[in-house]
């Protein structure tokens, strides 16, 4: 009985101690539970890390800025800003280095050449080169070449960037674009400061070849290249249309690099096409492309008078419709109804014998004309269009007509807001009143577009109307292309026009034309007496050549 009183007793003592070992293991399991808790919630914290570049500040210290941004998103192996490297200064070899080198120098050129060695690694580690200003230090340029420039890169940019107030280019050299990541980079442009005028997408084709969404409407960029880019006739045509269609223009790029694609003579017609209504672009570049004498004649064409499209005609018609009812409006009810039968009358007498032009924008123009205006071209004996009278024959480049008509209006009666009206024949406006006319000629701009190209003053022959061609062209490079005798012959002819022109407009200003032509390395010899012809017209045009000669007088004349 002992033995089953003590077995009972031993029983209900036995699983005492395995209740409290697994009590004790519940314990210790919660404890590392607890402990296992904080770990478990570490992940959420990992995902919390990325939120807080939105709150970092930036200190518009590119290297601090983006190191810190990309530490912050968790980005670890990213590349680091260093100063863009300087070439070596020219190295001039002493009378010493002829001597038999020492042991010393021995050890020591070898010490270079692996400095050398590793220094050339260094450079192919991917950075973020930077040019900075001599004085404050400040980011001017940007330069990102041979590793891929992915979204996230992209999003940091879009961070650090803005806060940098001298910048003034981005230049990125085969860093992998694609269609998806050109569409962020565009983005993150308007963010930067206004200083940022130049971008260069060097070696980065795309197959979607979508360059021209760089240079639409509202696009600040002035200069952009495009080079090694496999850009084709598409890609070509989608450029052309970004440079100017019908009804839009790009008014901000000056420049343009096409340099080194596979452009053809149906891509370079598109870019003629381009250029027929742009009056912005200064600077273009098909060097080293397949462009043949057809392309070249079609570039040629647009550079001298070329002849208007029927839908041309048909929007210039309407546009100078739209153009009448604006100055109308403009104009004080004075002027307008007290003046406008004189001027009709004598507008009718002037357009007798001068070209006929469109007889619906003859009547709206002719209401705004003033008295001493039609006088004065009666006795010149001027040929008085309707473009003239508006004052259409100013480049857009230089600025709207609106301020010229506003001007020559202020001789007349004019009724200006701000002030009280001018009398007959009084002094002349002074300078408040020419601020006062401006700011209203200024006003009216702002509600419409800059004069269209197809206001320009035009030509009209056999029943056909032709436009002065594009004049603010200044460079043109055709470098290495394929073009024979046939295409210099159109382009014999564009320097030649625009020579005589140059030449009668040297008393006034505007654009002139081509100041610089290339063509050499194309499929003629240099002996060719078109290309010779060419060469010597532009010679005189050519600014640097130009400053060659006056230097050289100024050695003569000083000697």
């Amino acid at each position: 009985m002992s033995g089953e009183t003590s077995a009972p007793g031993a029983s209900p003592r036995a699983p005492r101690p395995a209740t409290q070992k697994s009590s004790g293991t519940v314990t210790k399991k919660g404890d590392r539970g607890a402990k296992e808790k904080p770990a478990a919630v570490l992940p959420p914290v990992g995902e919390e890390e990325p939120k807080n570049p939105e709150e970092y500040q930036c200190t518009g210290v590119l290297e601090i800025d983006f190191a810190e941004l990309c530490t912050l998103s968790g980005y670890t192996d990213f590349p680091k800003v260093v100063p863009r490297p300087r070439p070596h200064p020219t190295f001039f070899p002493s009378a010493s280095m002829s001597e038999k080198p020492t042991q010393e120098d021995q050890r020591l050129s070898g010490s270079c050449s692996l400095n050398s060695v590793e220094s050339k690694y260094v450079f192919f580690r991917p950075t973020i080169q930077v040019e900075l200003d001599q004085e404050d230090k400040a980011v001017k340029e940007i330069y990102i070449r041979g590793w891929k420039v992915e979204e996230r890169i992209l999003g940091i940019f879009s961070k650090c960037l803005p806060s940098l107030s001298q910048l003034q280019a981005i230049n990125l050299w085969k860093v992998g674009l694609t269609d998806k990541t050109l569409t962020t980079f565009i983005a993150l442009l308007p963010l930067c400061s206004s200083t940022l005028r130049k971008v260069s997408l060097e070696g980065n084709p795309l197959p979607e070849q979508s360059y021209h969404k760089l240079m639409a409407l509202d696009s600040t960029i002035a200069h952009l290249s495009l080079r090694n880019n496999n850009i084709d006739d598409h890609g070509a045509q989608l450029l052309g249309q970004a440079l100017s269609t019908l009804h839009s223009c790009n008014r901000t790029l000056v420049s343009l690099n096409l340099g080194f694609n596979h452009i053809g003579d149906e891509g370079a017609g598109y870019l003629a096409d381009g250029l027929r209504l742009n009056r912005s672009l200064l600077w273009l570049s098909l060097a080293h492309n397949r462009i043949q004498d057809k392309g070249a004649l079609k570039l040629a064409e647009v550079l001298r008078p070329f002849e208007l499209t029927h839908t041309e005609v048909v929007e210039r018609r309407r546009l100078l419709l739209e153009k009448g009812p604006l100055e109308r409006m403009r104009s004080p009810s004075s002027s307008r109804h007290g003046e406008s039968k004189s001027d009709r009358e004598k507008s009718q007498a002037i357009g007798a014998s001068s070209v006929a032009l469109v007889d619906k924008a003859d009547k709206v123009q002719t209401m705004k004309t003033p008295k001493g205006l039609g006088k004065k071209k009666e006795k010149s004996g001027e040929v008085v269009k309707k473009d003239e009278k508006s004052g259409s024959a100013q480049s857009p480049v230089q600025g709207t007509p609106k301020k010229e008509d506003s001007t020559k209006a202020g001789k007349g009666k004019v009724t200006i807001p701000e002030q009280k009206p001018t009398k007959g024949k009084g002094p002349k406006t002074g300078s408040r009143e020419k601020r006062s006319i401006l700011l209203e000629s200024e006003l009216v701009t702002e509600a419409m577009e800059m004069v269209n190209p197809l206001l320009e003053p035009v030509e009209h022959r056999d029943g056909k109307v032709f436009m002065p061609g594009n004049k603010v062209l200044l460079h043109l490079n055709l470098l290495r292309n394929r073009i024979t005798e046939v295409g210099l012959e159109g382009f014999l002819s564009t320097v030649q026009y625009q020579a005589q022109f140059s030449k009668a407009k040297s008393a006034s200003k505007g654009p002139v034309g081509l100041l610089w032509l290339s063509l050499a390395k194309n499929c003629f010899s240099p002996q060719c007496p078109t290309y010779i012809m060419i060469q010597e017209l532009m010679l005189p045009r050519d600014p640097i050549s130009k400053a060659k000669s006056r230097e050289e007088e100024a050695m003569a004349s000083s000697t």
